[in-house]
């Protein structure tokens, strides 16, 4: 049986640096290190509607109190001070006063799901791996000794994972995907030649061929379809680099089930531009000024927006 996903609040961010850093699990990080710069290229994170950011800083007192009540270590972004709000969002790679952590007992288990997965995603191959499901990727670690049976306590945690209440470590959008499980059907998606991404037959190839159209050969697509695994293994690659900060996670990438790429979004950038394409330097481009011309690009997500998610010109709205 599943156990609670074990979080713990820090007041100050050192320590748990320094406990993420003297764990033995991870003295052999150089390899890991490779993993996760292959892992964390291609993220974003959808912003909250607009009735959740507002909800979130009006709550009155009574609120507050019955919310703490039921979930204890609630973050404490959820309280109405814009400014250490807004202090963290322009400063979303670093630790902070009040973020939340994985329990150091969990590591082991963290990292070892990570690399279980990663094994995973070597096996099948990156354009595959986005729209595999959580029971074929459990089957492929089965029937594959280079992949290895996921074990109960992996399986756990990645159920606890997907099942956690995102606001406990301040995350505010919302979850769009609620099955574990989900599956990204063959006959809805359809694979964009010379990407290695997968987009939602109907809409979003729709947009993305017309914008293809109107803007030209040098825009392409970076991300589109990402299933829940896919998702679950973004997020674990940013968590071990924030040294199991789940709130310095969750300000850069959607926990999983959070992603509007498991329903239909997607990314876009410049041919040849590297991972300039999931940075302010994006913005920059001509390819980007043309975007917002033809008004592809909705600017809601601009700096300092109070959304609670970093800038991201990038980010194509579908749904």
């Amino acid at each position: 049986m599943s156990s609670q996903l074990a979080l713990r609040p820090q007041g100050s961010p050192a320590p748990a640096g320094e406990l993420m850093e003297a764990s033995p699990i991870i003295e052999d990080l150089g390899t890991t290190r490779t993993e996760l710069a292959g892992s964390i290229d291609m993220m974003t994170t959808p912003s909250p509607a607009l009735h959740e950011y507002l909800r979130a800083f009006n709550l009155d007192l009574e609120t507050v109190n019955a919310a703490q009540a039921e979930a204890p270590i609630l973050v404490q972004s959820a309280s109405p001070n814009r400014a250490d709000y807004l202090a963290k969002m322009r400063d979303y790679e670093n630790s902070h006063r009040r973020d939340l952590y994985l329990d150091r007992e969990q590591f082991p288990v963290l990292i070892s799901a990570f690399k279980r997965i990663d094994r995973v995603q070597n096996l099948v191959g990156h354009g595959n791996f986005n729209v595999i499901s959580f029971d074929e990727m459990l089957a492929y670690g089965r029937q594959y000794a280079s992949v290895g049976a996921f074990s109960r306590a992996e399986q756990d945690f990645l159920e606890d994972l997907f099942s956690a209440n995102a606001t406990r470590y301040g995350f505010l959008g919302e979850k769009v995907i609620t099955r574990l499980t989900e599956k990204v059907p063959t006959k809805e998606r359809q694979k964009i030649g010379r990407t290695g991404h997968y987009l939602y037959r109907g809409e979003s190839v729709g947009l993305y061929e017309k914008l293809k159209k109107d803007v030209g050969g040098t825009i392409v697509l970076t991300s589109g379809i990402r299933s829940v695994v896919k998702q679950t293994h973004l997020f674990l690659a940013k968590t071990i680099q924030s040294k199991g900060n789940m709130s310095r996670a969750s300000r850069s990438l959607a926990p999983p089930g959070h992603s509007y790429h498991g329903i239909g979004d997607f990314d876009v950038g410049k041919v040849g531009f590297g991972r300039k394409n999931f940075s302010e330097e994006f913005a920059r481009t001509d390819e980007f000024m043309k975007l917002v011309e033809l008004g592809y690009v909705d600017i809601r997500y601009p700096k300092d927006n109070l959304y609670g998610v970093r800038y991201e010109p990038w980010h194509i709205k579908v749904v």
